[in-house]
């Protein structure tokens, strides 16, 4: 679906964010992003969506280099990644109207909040909403359009254990939708139950790669065991 190859990205004279990235995620899976923060997370995942072009290196969305094609991929990609923002005077529904107007779709804009867990807002200003009221009107913003893959920079920031466990079913169930997710997230035991795959990206590249095939039962202690060794630069 999206394969990294070889990509550096540097910001004017600093040493670069990402150095030598590759990575590949399939179509339909879950790949979940690890590391510090300034580790470049969010900066692989705006090159991802054509925000950033690669300084070296190129970057394919179904076969299309992103940056030559961003307008065309974009249409097929969702995302929310840094913190989102929105009208504030307006609710939900009429910001995501606008959404909807400018990516020239018709997606059920109440079906989209359901998904979401944002009922019984009415019309309330979205000035009123709790931080992760505001996440969960950032994913249902990046799926109005139906995309086939998305962005999600810590989506479950903010949110309460209940609301956790709700999106980390969502995500699970857009991938056995055939939907691609590329995510990232601090929290391991959240990415340990959704993710296909787990990339530590550590040096500008991804150091290392878990499959959570293998981590299955009693294994998920192991496996956060094994991310943080591997975060801290430990050999087990």
């Amino acid at each position: 679906m999206i394969k990294f190859s070889d990509v550096t990205k540097a910001y004017q004279t600093d040493e670069p964010v990402l150095a030598h990235c590759s990575l590949s995620v399939p179509e339909g899976s879950v790949y979940a992003l690890v590391g510090k923060n300034g580790a470049g997370k969010s900066t692989l995942l705006k090159l991802a969506a054509g925000f950033l072009c690669p300084d070296y290196g190129e970057i394919r969305f179904q076969d299309m280099p992103v940056w030559e094609n961003r307008e065309r991929v974009q249409r097929d990609i969702g995302s929310m990644i840094d913190l989102p923002v929105f009208y504030e005077h307006l609710s939900a529904r009429e910001n995501l109207g606008l959404h909807q107007a400018y990516m020239q779709t018709n997606g059920n804009i109440n079906g989209i909040l359901k998904k979401v867990g944002l009922t019984g807002i009415n019309d309330k200003p979205v000035s009123s909403f709790s931080y992760g009221m505001r996440q969960r009107l950032a994913i249902a913003r990046a799926l109005l359009h139906e995309p086939k893959l998305l962005l999600l920079d810590e989506p479950m920031n903010g949110l309460d254990p209940l609301g956790v466990e709700e999106l980390r079913s969502l995500f699970c169930s857009l991938a056995r939708e055939g939907k691609t997710l590329l995510v990232s997230s601090h929290i391991l035991g959240d990415i340990a139950a959704m993710a296909d795959t787990v990339g530590i990206l550590s040096g500008g590249s991804i150091r290392r790669e878990f499959h959570m095939n293998d981590y299955q039962g009693a294994g998920k202690e192991l496996f956060e065991k094994e991310v943080l060794a591997e975060m801290k630069g430990d050999i087990l």
